[in-house]
């Protein structure tokens, strides 16, 4: 029994329905959105330390053993994902504190972000593919609701666009997990793995490897199905954005992650150039659009894309430092990519507009917003020391020892025209003045997202600001002990054999496994026949 690995799941879950009882207390729902959230980073860290030490945390739910019980799994890629987004959850629940008006709070803000949260932590733990399914289902029921939360015109075009294209991902993705499941005859992900093995390499195998690429990578807003993404993310509340920028692509590149290096290993062969140019595009096409956009939430939408681009080219190299650069690139951008956001929710606040050309002058009133805005941007950019860099620094560097010359310098490149971006931001929100004819309105420092008058409460929308840009700095003075952590994972994915026993058992073989249902079959017309006889 290890509950460690169960309560990432099962806490948000309890904090939301708790939520939800005290539907009419708002002071109640905002005191669990601060306490729920600070609980969940306590037991991530709690499952952290403890896969740490024992490499993989396993549990069996009502204890039917695997592979015919579902299994919550946490080997060091879940464990890292889980407390990351804890952090993620928490520095949200705080901000939310000081953006969401009654209005977004009367319509259940806060219980949906508690059912995000439980929906990505059950991506990140589940050990079954069918259940990763239902958890990404849980993550677009919840954040379809928060993106319409308001119900504003432009957020009921980006939602539209931002629907419609993820369940047309959830349908590749069912129709992926019911043939897989004709084929090999399980739905447990280490089943799978061992049988997959055995399988015969007819052309279904490949046609499901592709059918999953195809799924992750819209919920991942890779190329060429990205464009949900820059419709959607800049037209919710701020808070949700970042939530989003944050968390909800990332979990479409675990599932690749965990897919392609468990179940469809031996596929990489065919797909790996496809992977490969498909990052190249994702990474182009995200930093271009960037380029032509003036509006501060619709820039960092275009580089969610682009930095995604980065993650995927981690795994289309496959070898154990290419995947453990993708991994560090996932964990750098879940942090500087959510500051970001929260950033242009300050700046929204103070100026009032997130277009760059009414925007100016901040260096000056407000040097440590500049700070922590400086050591985001450039931190995503790949600037030395910060954390981006050495990220960046580390699937380069994976790239040129296979001789990936091509995708390597698109990767250069593209970090090129990120400090272009960023610089650009930094120069028109930052640098030069404010316009002269920008007034900025007496409503804008009060009011909330809904309208709504709000007490002045910006010291609660800088201090995760500022926790998030100390973090973003820690991970690049710390890179040493960081990266031997991102090299175990990705020694772990290359061999996933410890994930494999960890789930089955140390006996476990293919042919044991493979054995239980058919000598079940066989054993089940004896007892019959013998039943007859007497």
């Amino acid at each position: 029994m290890r509950p460690e690995v169960a309560l990432p799941v099962l806490l948000p879950l309890l904090t939301g329905a708790v939520s939800l009882l005290f539907w009419r207390s708002r002071p109640m729902q905002r005191f669990l959105a601060v306490a729920g959230n600070a609980a969940l980073l306590v037991v991530s860290l709690w499952l952290f330390v403890s896969t740490l030490s024992d490499g993989y945390v396993t549990m069996q739910m009502g204890s039917w053993p695997a592979p015919f019980g579902i299994t919550l799994i946490a080997d060091l890629l879940s464990a890292v994902m889980v407390l990351m987004t804890a952090i993620i959850g928490l520095a949200m629940g705080i901000y939310s504190l000081a953006t969401t008006g009654r209005g977004h709070e009367k319509f259940g803000y806060y219980p949906l972000m508690h059912i995000l949260l439980a929906g990505v932590m059950g991506a990140f733990l589940t050990g079954d593919i069918f259940n990763l399914y239902v958890w990404f289902e849980v993550m677009l029921v919840a954040s379809f609701a928060l993106l319409i939360l308001g119900g504003e015109r432009a957020q009921m075009e980006g939602a539209i666009k931002y629907v419609t294209l993820n369940l047309l991902a959830s349908v590749i993705f069912l129709t992926a997990v019911g043939l897989l499941y004709g084929m090999v005859g399980t739905l447990n992900m280490a089943d799978i793995a061992l049988r997959m093995d055995e399988a015969e390499h007819t052309g279904m195998v490949e046609v499901l490897a592709v059918m999953y690429m195809v799924a992750f990578g819209i919920k991942a807003a890779a190329f060429p199905l990205f464009f949900w993404l820059p419709a959607s993310y800049h037209t919710p509340p701020v808070a949700v954005s970042a939530l989003f920028a944050g968390l909800l692509t990332k979990v479409g590149v675990y599932a690749m992650f965990r897919v392609f290096t468990l179940m469809f290993d031996q596929t990489m062969g065919y797909l790996q150039d496809i992977m490969l140019w498909g990052a190249a595009f994702t990474m182009v096409t995200g930093v271009l659009g960037a380029a032509a956009q003036h509006e501060f939430r619709r820039i960092l939408s275009f580089h969610i894309v682009s930095q995604i681009g980065y993650m995927i080219l981690g795994l289309a190299l496959y070898t154990p430092l290419a995947i453990a650069g993708g991994v560090f690139a996932i964990v750098h951008n879940m942090v500087v990519k959510t500051n970001l956001f929260l950033i242009s929710g300050i700046t929204h606040r103070l100026q009032g507009t997130y277009q760059l050309k009414k925007m100016g002058g901040l260096y000056r009133e407000h040097p440590w917003l500049s700070v922590a805005f400086f050591l985001s941007a450039f931190s995503l950019a790949g600037v030395p020391p910060l954390s981006g860099f050495f990220a960046k620094f580390v699937i380069v560097r994976a790239g040129l020892e296979v001789e990936a010359y091509v995708v390597t310098g698109i990767a250069l490149a593209v970090g090129l025209m990120t400090l272009y971006s960023m610089v650009k931001i930094w120069n028109e929100v930052f640098w030069k003045s404010l316009p002269e004819d920008n007034h900025v309105p007496e409503t804008a420092t009060p009011t909330g997202d809904d309208g709504r008058l709000l007490k002045p409460s910006l010291w609660m929308m800088y201090l995760p600001v500022m926790v998030l840009a100390l973090f973003s700095l820690l991970i690049g003075v710390l890179a040493e002990p960081i990266m031997w952590v991102m090299m175990g994972i990705g020694d772990q994915l290359f061999e996933p054999s410890g994930y494999i026993e960890a789930v089955l058992g140390a006996s476990a073989s293919a042919d044991d496994v493979l054995l239980q249902p058919t000598e079940a079959a066989e054993d089940q017309p004896e007892a019959d026949a013998g039943e007859t006889a007497r």
